[in-house]
């Protein structure tokens, strides 16, 4: 028994120091330019790179079309700051980046996350320096001046929207960020086109079909999709949904070999354009 608890754990170390040591020399030798050089920066966390192979940056930010001039925002890009510590530095001398990131005067027991994120921000000051923050809850606050953003991003949080019933607020804040053609990016964890809603709730997937046609209905308009994201060892059957999955591994240590093997969730990537 101990000795496969041992073969389980060496699998998962082996998975992320793979990871690591191989997606950013892989990016820069494939892509050599700024993006790629910052994709292989120094000023990135061992963790945040270890996820490169799943989440595929480079790709990622190359098909939603952002310039170093641009005007991104973030919705809720967390302390983590896994795109931040990309986007960030790579628009920072001609462009801006918008950190939309929770109600600093909402209840304190959600605001963990956000005050580690601005700690991370103060502590880099020549990668986070120039980023503005925002608050962010839904329709409470507006994420940027009014027709202002090139782009407005999401990564795997159009869930908790849906489940909060925040995501027709949502929108109407992030339409009226952008600029007339401007970029909606929405990535999430792709549900079974079959599922009920009661099962995405539960599980933390999303259907594709049902993302459009929401996204749509405010306004937006599809101009592109990419299967970059695509996991097709993600079976979308497991006891605690999309959580039993890296990196989040809920199970804890009950299979964490298998899961790890399977890796990060099969996820969609959207881009809306808006009108």
């Amino acid at each position: 028994m101990a000795e496969s608890k041992a073969r389980a754990w060496i699998a998962v170390l082996a998975a992320l120091v793979g990871g690591l040591t191989l997606a950013a020399p892989r990016a820069m030798a494939q892509h050599p330019d700024r993006l790629a050089e910052l994709i292989a920066g120094k000023q990135r966390s061992p963790g945040n790179v270890a996820r490169d192979v799943y989440r595929k940056p480079y790709e990622v930010l190359k098909f939603l079309g952002l310039t170093d001039s641009s005007v991104v925002v973030e919705a809720l890009p967390g302390s983590a700051a896994y795109w931040t510590e990309i986007i960030a530095p790579y628009v920072k001398e001609k462009g801006l980046y918008i950190a939309a990131d929770r109600d600093p005067a909402g209840p304190p027991e959600t605001l963990g996350d956000y005050r580690r994120m601005l700690a991370k921000y103060a502590a880099d000051p020549a990668t986070f320096g120039k980023v503005e923050t925002r608050p962010f809850a839904s329709d409470k606050f507006e994420v940027a001046n009014a027709g202002s953003a090139d782009f407005v991003l999401t990564f795997r949080n159009m869930h908790n929207w849906m489940d909060r019933g925040e995501l027709d607020g949502v929108l109407k804040v992030f339409f009226r960020a952008l600029k007339p053609g401007g970029v909606f990016g929405v990535a999430d964890h792709r549900g079974p086109p079959e599922a009920t809603m009661e099962q995405l709730m539960k599980s933390g997937y999303v259907r594709q079909d049902m993302a459009i046609s929401l996204i749509e209905k405010a306004g937006f308009k599809l101009i592109g999709s990419s299967e970059v994201k695509a996991n097709p060892k993600d079976t979308k059957d497991y006891p605690e949904g999309v959580w039993t999955l890296p990196p989040t591994y809920r199970l804890g240590d009950v299979d964490r070999a298998k899961y790890a093997a399977i890796g990060e969730s099969d996820r969609f990537l959207l881009k809306f354009l808006r009108p």
